[in-house]
């Protein structure tokens, strides 16, 4: 069975990044990649393991929606910026039901702004409910 790979162009559409990006991260050694005469080849096996979510196969494959987003939160401080980290990658580390995929998370405080950005990738529905779930924790922040 020969192995997926895929090319720059590819890849830059499955994660929606701009070709360019996908490039540097092969160039700077975050993404494995072959050169093969001009151009880059990026495995399956590769791009699974630079995302951490699998990679659908390509024939046949059914069609997905994934979410990516950002939240910013203001008037956060040091302290309750770690707090509401902590909180929510444990709700996402924590057990799951059967058939649902994970999300990827992480978070950013910017002391200077008093500001915490969460960035959130995977399901939909998952990813839905995290939302939520800090929406509700923001609306009692302030």
């Amino acid at each position: 069975m020969a192995q997926d790979v895929f090319s720059v162009e590819q890849v830059a559409a499955k994660l929606g990044l701009h070709v360019r990006t996908v490039r540097n991260y092969v160039r700077d050694g975050r993404l494995k990649a072959v050169r093969i005469g001009k151009q880059y080849r990026i495995a399956a096996d590769d791009l699974e393991a630079f995302t951490g979510l699998p990679v659908a196969e390509r024939a046949g494959a059914a069609r997905t929606a994934e979410l990516s987003g950002v939240v910013e939160l203001g008037g956060i401080d040091r302290a309750g910026a770690d707090r509401l980290s902590t909180m929510v990658v444990a709700s996402v580390n924590g057990p799951r039901d059967g058939g649902e995929r994970p999300l990827r998370v992480e978070t950013i405080h910017d002391e200077g702004r008093a500001t915490m950005k969460i960035i959130v990738l995977g399901d939909l529905a998952a990813g839905a409910d995290l939302l939520r779930w800090v929406a509700s924790i923001a609306e009692n922040l302030a």
